[in-house]
């Protein structure tokens, strides 16, 4: 079987504490440099399988790999982004940003004697997500959407060839979640870095990913593969087309399907 960069074969997991069948079955292969979004019913397993792809918890059955080994545990190439942006509130956005160089190696080792070059790496980060400025500011001193901008900095900021994504942007207003969407429409093509993304968020999905993932019920499983097909570099004004709409509806309709069945 071909693999993509990463994949999921087959995969089933049950939770031990309570024996919750997740996810049954699940197959998912994302190539090098894609962005895949994740979409379905409420409790489908979506943030099951971002556990399953960062190695935070083990399949019961199947296997997940990364560049074609299988995942043994958790993985230094994956950022994490979620909902909330849980920065440190004694930290300024700068020290925020870099705080993974602080753990994850080999930044770990290099840290001490390279930390000028590291900390100008974080504001070359913040100036392209538009926080140049706001480096030495505190999280309460930055709004809901900034704070956001510098989660996706902190991300970012160990060269993870995989940027995992929880509903990021499902505490924002529409009008900063839509702005958003374009700085990581942004960082991922200047960055290059594979991007898996789940999210409730219809035109989210469609507006940032080339493919779309919808999920069944629990337990999860892949009932649709929908390759988004609209130009690469689209703007915000791709939303009000008839061509983006009609994905929308579509996607909408197969997972209405899903629920009910």
């Amino acid at each position: 079987m071909s693999h993509g960069f990463v994949s999921l074969d087959r995969v089933s997991l049950v939770y031990d504490l309570d024996g919750t069948l997740a996810v049954q079955n699940l197959t998912m292969h994302v190539a090098k440099g894609e962005f895949a979004a994740v979409v379905g019913p409420s409790g489908c397993g979506k943030s099951t399988l971002l556990k399953l792809l960062s190695g935070l918890v083990p399949p019961t059955e199947g296997a997940v790999l990364a560049h074609g080994r299988e995942v043994a545990g958790p993985q230094k190439m994956v950022g994490m982004a979620f909902q909330n942006a849980t920065l440190l509130p004694w930290r300024t956005t700068l020290r925020n940003v870099m705080l993974p160089l602080e753990v994850v190696e080999p930044h770990r080792r290099r840290l001490r004697r390279e930390r000028k070059a590291y900390e100008e790496k974080a504001r070359d980060l913040l100036a392209l997500v538009g926080l140049k400025g706001f480096e030495d500011k505190y999280p309460w001193q930055l709004s809901g959407g900034m704070q956001q901008r510098a989660n996706l900095c902190r991300a970012l900021i160990h060269e993870p060839e995989l940027l995992i994504l929880d509903e990021p942007f499902g505490a924002l207003d529409a009008f900063t979640r839509e702005e958003l969407w374009c700085v990581l429409s942004e960082l991922r093509r200047k960055k290059n870095i594979t991007v898996i993304l789940v999210t409730h968020d219809l035109r989210e999905a469609v507006f940032l990913a080339d493919t779309v993932y919808v999920l069944s019920k629990r337990p999860g499983r892949v009932v649709l593969r929908r390759p988004i097909d609209l130009a690469p570099d689209r703007g915000l004004e791709v939303c009000y087309h008839e061509p983006f709409m009609h994905l929308v509806h579509e996607l909408r309709d197969h997972i209405v399907h899903v629920r009910e069945s």
